[in-house]
């Protein structure tokens, strides 16, 4: 396999294996899930999205890695996402509709070369989440992926007025 192949199929890993990475809770505790009603769905403010885009992108600076642009695009669809898991009352990479971000950004209009998903639900606050990510294993796989353009943010708060749902989306468009 040549080396630009080889590249590839690392970072299609890469994705894979982000995917699917779990919660990094700092107690050792699991992540609760809220009980099922109503929920605040809070849409992702330029500023907001901008302020975690620049927290990603001092991560992949340390590594050498091109910024990523804040895109509202992916911020909806994150937001959308943190919803839909505050709504179940679980974190998953699946959406009630969808089978991962692939296809909610898809639905949205984006045409991706590439997508990862990172989640999260507790008590966070935004910078406290994407510190969480960054000295997360499968987490900060997502982060690094050298092909990423592109960074939305979404959070929304479950009905136990307490647990923070959050969806990070990165892309690269095709």
């Amino acid at each position: 396999m040549s080396p630009s192949g080889r590249s590839s199929l690392a970072a299609l890993c890469c994705v894979a294996l982000g995917a699917c990475a779990g919660t990094v809770v700092p107690d050792g505790s699991a992540p609760r899930e809220s009980l099922r009603g109503e929920v605040t769905c809070l849409g992702t403010t330029a500023e907001m999205n901008g302020a975690a885009v620049q927290s990603t992108n001092a991560t992949r600076g340390r590594g050498g890695l091109p910024p990523l642009r804040p895109s509202m695009v992916l911020a909806e669809v994150a937001a959308g996402h943190a919803c839909d898991m505050a709504k179940r009352g679980r974190m998953s990479h699946r959406g009630n509709t969808t089978s991962g971000p692939g296809d909610r950004v898809k639905a949205r209009g984006y045409r991706p070369s590439m997508t990862a998903e990172n989640i999260a639900a507790g008590p966070y606050e935004r910078d406290q989440v994407l510190r969480i990510w960054a000295g997360s294993g499968g987490h900060i796989d997502n982060i690094m992926i050298p092909q990423l353009r592109d960074f939305g943010i979404g959070q929304a708060i479950g009905s136990d007025g307490k647990t923070h749902y959050w969806s990070a989306v990165y892309a690269a468009p095709g």
